[in-house]
């Protein structure tokens, strides 16, 4: 899921850096490495930036604000939901909003809100460079997962719309051809959505469950994996029902054209 783990970025030129995200709780080599890293630059992190609440981004968060001498503000979005992982008292919680300046030495960073794969996961573009730290919102290798389609494809097309000249992902290597990469996952889910349209259109008076859906739709992927391909299929239907496309029954769905003639 993380691919060879997860990316977290010191910003800045001075004696006191912004780090972007901490990796995951108690892992003794990263810290190991941060540090050295710190001392070998003569510098600090006083400012640290979360993209979003998962464990693999945040988890480390108190481990890193232990090991620093000074007090550090931390800059995350809030979440809908009860946090998971609270920021530790002995940090300075900065609640983040879309558009939020954070300045350091050498960097100037924009923050935008860009839910989908969380509620509360943002990028991070760094004005100097047209650069972009995408978090979970778009990986360097395949796709990501996400909570909320209808979501999740507004951020898409809004990251495409600041046309980063590059993008430093949460997790595999740095995308360096930002507008195709982002053009395809927009396009990939099109397609899929494009096929279950196209289902629900061919039957009239027939309602499907997203199973029905995944065996028209999956044809050429193995039986034992339908069951996980349920949740996506379902993720397009919940965004199909926000664009008024579909309409839900308990769990039946049914295009709106055939709709009419029930």
């Amino acid at each position: 899921m993380t691919l060879q783990g997860t990316n977290t970025y010191l910003i800045g030129t001075g004696n006191r850096r912004v780090l972007l995200d901490t990796g995951e709780d108690k892992n003794e080599e990263y810290l190991t490495s941060l540090m050295s890293v710190l001392k070998q630059h003569n510098t600090t992190v006083d400012k640290i930036v979360i993209t979003h609440w998962h464990m693999d981004h945040i988890g480390g968060l108190s481990n890193v604000v232990a090991a620093m001498e000074d007090q550090v503000s931390v800059y995350k979005f809030p979440r809908i939901d009860p946090e998971n992982a609270p920021v530790p008292a002995t940090a300075i919680y900065i609640p983040l909003k879309h558009l939020d300046l954070i300045e350091t030495e050498g960097a100037t960073l924009r923050v935008y809100h860009t839910p989908g794969h969380t509620t509360d996961h943002v990028v991070v573009e760094l004005e100097e460079e047209a650069a972009v730290f995408s978090g979970d919102c778009i990986l360097g290798e395949g796709t990501t997962v996400f909570e909320d389609l209808h979501s999740y494809m507004a951020s898409l097309k809004l990251i495409l719309g600041m046309e980063p000249k590059v993008i430093y992902p949460g997790h595999g290597p740095v995308v360096e051809d930002p507008q195709t990469k982002i053009s395809l996952y927009i396009n990939h889910r099109n397609q899929r959505e494009k096929q279950i349209m196209n289902t629900l259109d061919s039957s009239i008076n027939k309602f499907f469950t997203p199973m029905e859906l995944v065996k028209v739709i999956y044809k050429e992927t193995p039986e034992h994996l339908h069951l996980a391909a349920v949740g996506n299929v379902l993720n397009h239907l919940k965004k199909l029902l926000k664009d008024e496309q579909v309409v839900q029954q308990g769990d039946m769905w049914c295009s709106v054209t055939m709709k009419g003639h029930l």
